[in-house]
């Protein structure tokens, strides 16, 4: 039976064109030589059905073979398909190129002045192919190899999961959704996606389509996906694209029938409440209707409970040390500012260091370090600005609104709720936490605010929300196994807990005082700096430590009298305007172990106390001053020589450029010629005899080398005391706001007995109103 009509082939219109160009005619002409009107050669063109005999007149006519023209419809014929769609497929990629680049070839986030290209800055992502937050762990094994005094080396993701470039993922799974936290850098991934594919890099044979998920939602009339992904595309096009709409439709069609489109869905926790029913069967019968093409979708981890079924869920892991540094390579490429300043200063900085596993914070701290080519001196005001990132901006720059319970907490309310958790939890030490129990704590908050549903089982629903949204919303909480949760990076577990103290309990002395209860406490340092970074006056914080500090050993007589001498060693040399560093150096230099004295090991007894940056000590006696390099010289002889090291040369040190008291000098002559004979281990009566006389003479002329018999206790607590006050001079010394009196009454004290302590006090009456005139 005669076939009624018949439509061209997308190679046939290509042949068509051509034909009609080279002859120089009109369609008007061709319809006016056929015998047919303008609108069926025009339907002819856009490879619509016509009339049968119509079809083979204008091959004919343009000298063309009808039947290379044609559309084929057998099954013999349809084997050969493969390479109509080549073609078609590359002449799809060249029509959405200029809109695959403008919409994926740049990144705008945070505070960005003007659009970076995504080439320019774009670090290859990792991913894992286990979801952190289903894994069945313990909180044992989570804190594996890490101990609450050893921070340095504190990390919440200890179990270390198996890393796979996101790019393999892609290849190796069809249909991919990538969970990850806010700011994991999802969206900079899909984008990548979209222009690797497009420049002909990875997928070239196929067509990729990127899809804002929020605006599929949102679009007029809830269009199907695949008519949004049509008329999204051509709505965009440049006026100089001829093609029709329906023609363009044609090809997606095509494209995606014969399963070559690349769908890049991006954003599923960006969806609205209201639409995110329709949107997950959307992309749920979307993707198993036309099951041959690739999918890759985005999501933050804990947003929607959804189950697509022959989806792989995989989760964007954090940036690793390289990632970090090939990111900051290529931010500070060409800038004033150089890549390896911020790697230098984010290696000595683990804290800070720690923010930068996350792209967003990353970012963030790339745009503070580039304006000043330093981070600022008080961490507190870069950790409120990244947590500032994570709360409001990161969702408010995008426009996105977020409609679950969560929302209804202003910001202060969210800040002053993670600071409760974050207060209880590392109170106790708990750096993980189980799920129930930060519900628990979410509860007790939540129904002592106003309009609150008190119901018991109202108020357990809401807390379970309130979690999932925390993490969803902004990742400041994680799961980090089944039903295990922790603050996402400890800089903010410490900054709410330092935040508790000084906001949510308005500073009071009551609140600093059970802060300052943990100054012995080594975990605690980065909270107490941060403490006195936030607080308004540091004062009352500052005083409190000192106070708690002294009275560490104020009931000690023999700790007493061993400040007493400090002081009064300190104040016999002639470095006066450095008091303080010069007590340190006595301080720590007559309770170094024995083998810090070695001449072979440095010794740094004060670099950190010092509180003038200029002076610094180390074991290079040029640098030091007269008095301490003698000293110094004299503690290590008296120390080793004590220890069973005496050699010769040892009693009167070689000191360049100083001279010794001609007295002492020969005190010292007369004890090493009577010393030369008595070397022999088995005079060790007479050795020890000459070590306490070489002592004597120690502490005749240079007022040093006593014999303080300070037990092991005592030793623990001088310990305690000098790390205590190393604590509060590096919170002195931070960016915080200290009123002059507080800070001169601060460095003057350090180190003092409590007698002497008592006597500066009545200097200054706004401080000590009550103290003793003197």
């Amino acid at each position: 039976m005669a076939r009624k009509s018949l439509k061209a082939s997308f190679v046939g219109i290509q042949q068509l064109k051509a034909t009609l160009k080279k002859k120089k005619w009109s369609k008007t002409y061709l319809a006016g030589v056929v015998g047919c009107s303008r609108a069926t050669i025009s339907a002819f063109f856009n490879s619509k059905s016509i009339n049968y005999d119509d079809f083979i007149k204008a091959c004919s006519e343009l000298g063309l073979n009808w039947e290379d023209i044609a559309e084929t419809e057998t099954a013999e014929e349809e084997k050969d398909s493969n390479i109509n769609i080549d073609v078609l497929v590359q002449e799809v990629r060249e029509l959405i190129k200029p809109l695959i680049q403008e919409r994926c070839g740049t990144m705008r986030v945070l505070d960005m002045t003007h659009p970076i290209g995504l080439n320019d800055i774009y670090t290859n992502v990792n991913i894992l192919e286990r979801i952190t937050g289903r894994r069945q762990l313990k909180i044992e094994e989570l804190l594996q190899n890490c101990t609450s005094e050893d921070f340095a080396h504190f990390g919440l993701a200890t179990i270390k999961e198996k890393r796979i470039p996101a790019l393999k993922a892609v290849e190796k799974y069809s249909k991919l959704m990538i969970l990850g936290k806010p700011g994991a850098g999802k969206t900079t991934f899909l984008k990548y996606l979209a222009m690797q594919c497009i420049e002909g890099k990875f997928q070239a044979d196929h067509v990729p389509f990127f899809v804002t998920l929020k605006d599929f939602a949102e679009a007029e009339n809830k269009p199907g996906l695949l008519k949004y992904i049509s008329d999204d595309a051509f709505k965009h096009f440049s006026p100089k694209n001829k093609i029709l709409k329906e023609q363009f439709i044609n090809y997606v069609d095509e494209v995606i029938n014969h399963g070559k489109a690349l769908i890049l869905l991006d954003g599923l926790d960006e969806v609205r409440d209201e639409d995110n029913k329709r949107v997950l069967k959307e992309i749920r019968d979307f993707s198993e209707r036309y099951l041959n093409n690739h999918f890759v979708t985005t999501c933050r981890i804990a947003a929607r409970e959804y189950t697509f079924e022959k989806f792989t869920e995989v989760e964007v892991a954090d940036f690793d040390d390289q990632q970090i540094e090939t990111f900051a390579n290529k931010w500070f490429k060409n800038k004033v500012v150089k890549p390896e300043n911020f790697i230098k200063r984010i290696k000595e900085n683990y804290r800070i260091k720690e923010l930068a596993t996350s792209p967003l914070l990353l970012t963030l701290l790339c745009l503070a370090f580039e304006e000043s080519g330093d981070f600022p001196a008080n961490r507190s005001e870069l950790y409120k600005e990244g947590l500032d990132a994570l709360l409001k901006k990161w969702d408010a720059k995008r426009g996105i609104q977020r409609d679950q319970i969560y929302k209804k907490l202003s910001v202060q309310r969210k800040e002053d709720l993670l600071s409760k958790i974050a207060l209880a939890t590392f109170e106790r030490g708990d750096y993980f936490f189980k799920q129930n129990i930060a519900e628990q704590y979410i509860t007790e908050y939540i129904r002592n605010l106003p309009g609150a549903n008190t119901e018991e089982e109202a108020l357990q629903l809401d807390s379970e929300e309130i979690l999932r949204s925390i993490e969803h919303h902004h990742g400041l909480l994680v799961a980090r196994a089944k039903g295990i949760y922790s603050f996402s990076h400890l800089t903010f577990h410490e900054y709410f807990t330092a935040r508790e103290f000084v906001f949510v309990q308005q500073s009071s002395k009551e609140a600093l005082k059970s802060l300052v209860n943990h100054i012995l406490e080594k975990r605690w340092l980065e909270v107490f700096l941060l403490a006195v970074g936030m607080s308004p006056n540091a004062d009352i914080l500052l005083l409190l430590m000192k106070n708690t500090i002294d009275s560490l050993i104020s009931a000690d007589e023999k700790i007493q009298n061993f400040l007493n001498w400090v002081n009064h060693k300190s104040i016999s040399v002639e470095c006066h305007n450095k008091l303080v560093a010069i007590k340190a150096f006595y301080f720590d230099l007559a309770l170094a172990p024995p083998e810090m004295h070695c001449p072979d090991l440095q010794f740094n007894p004060i670099l950190s106390f010092g509180l003038d940056s200029t002076f610094i000590f180390d074991a290079e006696l040029e640098n030091l001053p007269a008095d301490l390099a003698i000293d110094y010289c004299f503690f290590v002889n008296l120390t080793l020589a004590v220890n069973g090291y005496l050699e010769t040369d040892f009693i009167v040190p070689e000191i360049p450029n100083i001279d010794i008291s001609c007295y002492l000098l020969e005190e010292l002559k007369i004890l090493e010629q009577k010393i030369l004979s008595i070397l022999n281990p088995e005079q060790q009566e007479e050795l020890e005899d000459w070590i306490l006389k070489y002592r004597k003479v120690l502490i005749k002329f240079r007022n040093i080398g006593y014999d303080w018999q300070f037990t092991n206790d005592d030793k623990k607590l001088l310990k305690q005391y000098h790390d205590a006050n190393l604590t509060l001079v590096r919170c002195l010394n931070s960016d915080c706001y200290v009123s002059r009196e507080v800070r001169q009454y601060i460095e003057e004290t350090l180190l003092l007995p409590i007698e002497e302590i008592e006597k500066v006090k009545a200097k200054y009456p706004t401080i000590f109103p009550n103290s003793n005139q003197h």
